[in-house]
């Protein structure tokens, strides 16, 4: 049983040339730790299970980008990367890249540069394709859409079934994933699209028809295509708009309907965040009482704050915005960035320049010293002093790996700060929203409905309309 992919790459050729060509992944030697293989003669050798179609696996990269620069085609899309995966233990490393040869001479060997690598790290045996986007013959592209890739799956099922290998005889529609979305979920990373299903969820449980469905989206800021064939909708912050049957079989027009008619009891929304009108901010807990922040610790406080990290004053749960959600994926960054702020008390832009120029000028010595170090353990012959030597340069390194980590932290506050004062600005609540949010919490305080507001205002207004006269 084989499953195949493909997608484009539009970053660096030489990036996915390296990865695809990774000795510690192609080598037999791998197999030991993933599969238990004994080592046999033929397996001993340091073989690499890597070749090139229409190229020279080892210099691919300088024939591909020639043919591109030929053309005159550099841009855009640099390759596709192709997937080819095997049930564990079906296949042999030989015949999973006698397959993975075999199909990329059928696909794109008569036009098309390709670098076939069979990966054996894994206990499922898989191929990797590396396809240059443009082609050798006449400078055209490779175009990648549903039929080619059906054609793919064709291709690699006949190959499996002529070497006794299973294949899917009734695949389920609706469950391949893009690899980046794929990628996320493995490492338990959110996505954007991963997003936008929990907030269509929270959107279907608060709702019993789908207008009201469509209402609760425009309220967390989503725009919505409704006279279209398919219904689309963009997130707040993001340029383009999705369509929703493209989230999954549980998110089509017909899914959507069906899972509001099930519906009982409309579920309440928590309350849209407030913005925060201080700039200073009062860290309680761990922190020592009463400290005030501020500055770029402010900054970066205020931000775990709004994405929900640090805890929150009020007991009400509070939903944060769609752009600050996503910054979840990041972090493990930002708190390590905001724990340097804070243990070296730096605040503006400036201390943290001082700082940084510091760090640099430690690590230029740190070199210097680690030189002269390798210097004296060259012409040392004593295995005493030799060893603590080494001793010292492994030190060195040590403090130098801090260093430089320190710096790159540094210069990640450096770019990253800026693009938090405008994220946060850019998910205020804009006014009228909040006039909306304000009368909502004074409607929940009072424990009146709109309906019962309405009447006591006319009252009101009556009353003081008689006092009037």
């Amino acid at each position: 049983m084989a499953t195949t992919a493909i997608w484009d790459v539009t970053d660096r050729l030489k990036r996915v040339l390296d990865y695809a060509r990774n000795p510690d992944k192609t080598s037999p030697d791998s197999l030991q730790h993933a599969l238990g293989y004994a080592k046999a003669e033929a397996k001993t050798e340091k073989q690499l299970y890597v070749s090139g179609v229409n190229c020279d696996p080892l210099t691919a990269y300088e024939q591909m980008q020639r043919i591109k620069r030929q053309f005159q085609k550099t841009d855009g899309i640099v390759a596709f990367h192709g997937y080819q995966s095997f049930a564990p233990g079906e296949a042999t490393p030989e015949i999973a890249h006698v397959i993975g040869v075999k199909l990329a001479q059928e696909l794109w060997g008569n036009r098309f540069e390709v670098v076939v690598a069979t990966h054996l790290d894994k206990d499922h045996l898989h191929n990797h394709f590396v396809l240059n986007s443009v082609s050798f013959i006449d400078g055209k592209r490779y175009y990648d859409n549903k039929a080619s890739y059906a054609r793919m799956r064709q291709v690699s099922d006949r190959l499996c079934k002529e070497h006794a290998l299973s294949v899917i005889e009734q695949p389920e529609s609706g469950k391949a994933k893009h690899y980046g979305e794929w990628k996320a979920e493995q490492e338990n990373r959110s996505t954007w699209r991963g997003l936008i299903r929990e907030d269509i969820d929270t959107a279907i449980a608060a709702s019993m028809t789908m207008t009201q469905f469509f209402a609760t989206l425009q309220k967390q800021g989503y725009a919505i295509k409704t006279n279209v064939k398919h219904l689309a909708v963009r997130p707040p912050g993001k340029e383009r708009f999705v369509r929703l049957r493209s989230l999954g079989d549980d998110y089509t027009e017909e899914a959507l309907k069906e899972r509001i008619l099930q519906n009982r009891m409309p579920k309440r929304l928590p309350p849209l965040p407030l913005p925060r009108r201080k700039r200073v901010v009062r860290v309680r807990g761990s922190w020592r009482s009463g400290r005030k922040f501020s500055g770029l610790q402010a900054l970066y406080l205020r931000y775990l704050y709004e994405i929900g990290i640090l805890p929150r004053q009020r007991a009400s749960p509070r939903r944060t915005h769609f752009l600050l959600r996503q910054e979840l994926r990041h972090l493990t960054i930002i708190t390590e960035q905001t724990r340097l702020l804070c243990r070296r008390s730096i605040t503006t832009k400036d201390e943290l320049l001082v700082y940084l120029a510091g760090l640099r000028e430690e690590i230029k010595q740190g070199y210097s010293s680690r030189k002269a170090l390798y210097n004296r353990l060259r012409r040392c012959k004593q295995p005493e002093q030799r060893e603590e030597i080494k001793s010292q340069i492994a030190g060195t390194t040590r403090q130098l790996s801090k260093l430089r980590k320190e710096v790159k932290l540094c210069t990640g506050i450096l770019t990253r700060s800026e693009g938090m004062v405008h994220l946060l600005r850019e998910c205020e609540p804009k006014p009228h929203i909040r006039k909306e949010m304000n009368a909502d919490e004074r409607r929940k305080r009072s424990g009146r409905s709109g309906r019962q507001h309405e009447s006591a205002r006319n009252r009101g207004d009556g009353e003081n309309l008689w006092r009037r006269r």
